[in-house]
Order: C-alpha cells, then structure tokens, then sequence
C-alpha cells in the first residue's frame, strides 16, 4: 500500500462511517438511553415485569450498537489525525504503521455496516435453525450432518449456545432430521441468510467405486419469538403425535413416550421436540418452534409475494449456495455471487464472511 492508496482508503471508509452516522443516529441513541435511565429510576417500572424486560432487551441494544459505532467513528477519526502527523513529520516509520491498520479499520467499519443490516424486527433474537438431507439417502444424511457441524462450531466461535431440540441418526451415518435453537446476539439476523437449499458436490466416501456424487439438504432458519410477537394457534389447527424419543438420554427418555411431534394442519409445518425428559415441556418447546416457523413462514410469503418467488424444493436448480470437493475446491453463493476456497475453514465453522457478503450483497439489491 502506497500513500495515494492509503489516502482513498480513509476516504471510502469516511463516507461509509457518514452513512452509518445517518441511519445509526448516535444522538437519537444517546437520548433514548438517558430516556431509559429515567423510566429505570421509577418507582412503578418495575412493578410490570414484562415491559421492563422489552425495555432491558432495547437499551441492551441500544448499548451495543452505540458502542460499535464510536469504537468504528473513533478508529476513522485517529486514524486520519495519525496520517496527518505523519505525513507533516515525514515520519516513515509512523506511515507504515498506519498502512498496517488499515485491515483492522476496515473490519470495524464492515462489522459496523452489518450492526446497520441487522435492524429489522427479529433479527437481535435467537434462531431455531433446522436441518433436513435431501433425497439419496446416506449421501445426503451425512451431508446434513456437516452442516451440522458447521453450524455447531460457527456458534461455538462467536461464543453463542447451541441447544439440541430435537436430533434422529441416520441408519447408516449422518443424521435424517435436526433441529437447534442457537442463542447470542444478532443469532437470527446471521443465520436468517443460510434458509435454503444447500448443495455438495464430493467424491463420495461412501461409494467403493470413488464415483462424485451430488448431494442436498435444506436448511430452514426462523427467529425464536418472544410474547411480543402475537401468533395464535388453536388446537384445532393442529395435530399432536406422541413416540419415543430415539436420542441419548437414558432409559427414561427411551422408555417413554416423552417426544413430541407437531403438525400444522392448514401449511403442513411439522416440528418435533425429545429433548427433555418432560412430555410437557417437549409439547411447550415444539410449540415455540411452530410459531417461530410459521411467523417465518409469513415474512417468506411477504418477501416473495413482493419478489415474485415460488417455494423451492431440495434439488438441482434451486441451491442458495455450492460446496464443491471435487474435481476442484470452491464454495459458490449464489446470492453475493462470490466465491470461496477456504472449504475446509469453511465447513470447520468459518463462515462470518461468507454471511457478511450475503447481507451487504443483498442490501445493495
């Protein structure tokens, strides 16, 4: 990097940083967190616990995304004044150090833009994110389970939990069907971009005869609601099966009937939950799956009502995105249309940009 190149550098990231300072409003943040101070330092706030916890969750966010933004405003605004002395002082060894910053101002200024991206209702919220292998059998039941594990370090990474809600093996490997509930900050504006058809392109380990096969599964995300977000289901609309739960867990838990498997009737929503001892509390974790997969239902129909999109099935022509092993390396995004050939960090749980370039890319759409 040279000094012209530098100098463009702040320039770009500058107008970038107005444009967060726009839709972020700093001042706007600050107040309503004075605002909120106020309301703390009631006597009757806290007698309605429910809002007090909406209030919580706002000035948490509040908090973050204004951290964020100085620590980005800031770096910019340091980095800038150090260039200047710099460059006044002919200090070669003071430049140098500035062009070594400038990946780490640029990371703060993406992370920055994605904290912008993710202000739509849900996505501060947890994710239930569930996994479903296509048609071919073992091939593809193994292929879930690498999602699986992609996922599981993704969380792992960004410090985030992972509960099992509900998991069924395959007969020879992989798994049939999973589901998750991942817990952390901004778990559902991440993993809301992964809802889709995923695709693997690999010499199969199963085949004796080293021939490459194709495989699919799908990859279904919706934000955990909360009690703000009204979704009604009468017991009517739906119908309750009971069986044994198949995971680890005891005799108990295979022993009796405690797993629970939901169908909607009117969409056909299937969800299920034998994560825990308790037939009741499987019947009332299956059922905040069935709302949060139904309210994701209907933010799909808006967004292809308004894009004209019709619903996919879990095959050729219909991928969000192509992991081929063979007969090269390279991980494709259909949407940011970008491309990647780090596979193996990439199914080992790195997959921060890969989303970040999802998000922007369909932003600018």
């Amino acid at each position: 990097m040279d000094n012209y190149e530098y100098t463009e550098l702040l320039k770009n990231l500058s107008k970038k940083m107005s444009n967060i300072t726009d839709v972020v409003e700093p001042d706007k943040l600050q107040a309503r967190l004075q605002e909120i101070d106020g309301l703390e330092n009631s006597q009757d706030f806290w007698n309605d616990a429910a809002n007090a916890a909406l209030i919580q969750k706002e000035k948490t966010q509040c908090e973050r995304k204004l951290k964020k933004y100085k620590l980005a405003k800031n770096a910019i605004d340091e980095a800038k004044e150090l260039y200047d002395m710099a460059k006044d002082e002919n200090d070669e060894d003071l430049i140098a150090e500035c062009f070594s910053g400038a990946d780490k101002i640029e990371q703060l200024i993406r992370t920055m833009e994605i904290e912008v991206l993710l202000s739509e209702e849900t996505d501060a919220n947890n994710a239930i994110l569930s996994i479903h292998p296509g048609a071919g059998g073992t091939e593809s039941q193994d292929w879930a389970s690498m999602l699986l594990r992609m996922y599981k370090r993704f969380a792992e990474r960004r410090g985030w939990s992972v509960e099992v809600l509900d998991y069924q093996a395959g007969d020879e490997a992989g798994i049939k069907d999973v589901s998750l509930l991942i817990s952390g900050e901004n778990a559902y504006g991440y993993l809301k971009v992964e809802n889709g058809i995923h695709r693997l392109v690999r010499i199969s380990p199963f085949d004796s005869n080293a021939k490459r096969h194709t495989s699919f599964s799908s990859v279904m995300v919706s934000p955990e609601v909360d009690d703000n977000i009204n979704i009604e289901i009468e017991d009517k609309d739906i119908r309750v099966d009971t069986y044994r739960s198949s995971g680890a867990g005891g005799q108990h838990v295979n022993k009796t009937e405690s797993a629970i498997r939901i169908t909607h009737i009117k969409t056909n929503v299937v969800v299920q939950c034998q994560n825990d001892r308790s037939q009741h509390k499987n019947r009332a974790t299956a059922m905040k799956m069935l709302k949060s997969r139904l309210y994701e239902l209907e933010l799909e129909a808006q967004k292809a009502q308004i894009a004209g999109i019709a619903k996919s099935e879990i095959g050729w022509g219909h991928q969000i995105r192509s992991y081929v092993m063979q007969p090269y390396q390279q991980i494709k995004d259909t949407r940011s249309n970008a491309a990647y050939s780090n596979i193996s960090a990439i199914l080992d749980g790195d997959i921060d940009n890969m989303i970040e370039d999802v998000l922007i890319s369909q932003n600018r759409s």
